[in-house]
């Protein structure tokens, strides 16, 4: 049970770090650390805190800085909880807190309405290369015209030829 939440804990913390949410995980983290330790080691933690998040907020892959600070705050968190084990409870709240809200993916939503004619292209967290060209200059792969044009036939809005 200690285990799950020192790790629960301390992923919230590198988690908050360089994100929106960091000031809010700060200050409840420097608060938890002061009540138990006093003003010397809640300014100790502010230090070592602030140092961590400017690690993560510079380095190009942010994530591996968190990997590699998760154990020295699981080690904080579990140091903290061995010599208080009330400060399990405010733990535990200071987690739900900081915690992003389900995945932390982005999540997106697009809408898209194409009449008349109109064509979409569409692609949510990549990229697409689109090359369109004319009527005039579509050929299949045998170097034909395409179908339609061959048998002189028309296409109506649904593709089937009419």
């Amino acid at each position: 049970m200690l285990d799950e939440l020192v790790m629960a804990g301390g992923t919230a913390v590198v988690g908050a770090m360089a994100t929106d949410s960091w000031i809010l995980a700060r200050t409840r983290v420097a608060e938890l650390f002061r009540r138990r330790g006093g003003e010397e080691r809640q300014q100790a933690i502010e230090g070592q805190l602030d140092s961590n998040a400017a690690l993560v907020a510079e380095a190009e892959d942010g994530d591996q800085v968190r990997q590699t600070l998760l154990p020295l705050w699981q080690l904080e968190l579990r140091s903290l909880l061995r010599r208080d084990p009330a400060a399990a409870e405010e733990l535990r709240a200071l987690i739900e807190e900081i915690r992003p809200a389900g995945n932390s993916e982005p999540k997106w939503v697009q809408d898209v309405v194409v009449r008349d004619n109109g064509k979409a292209f569409l692609v949510q967290g990549g990229n697409i290369v689109n090359h369109h060209h004319g009527a005039e200059s579509a050929t299949d792969r045998t170097g034909e015209p395409p179908r339609r044009e061959r048998e002189g036939g028309s296409e109506g809005t649904d593709g089937a030829a009419r």
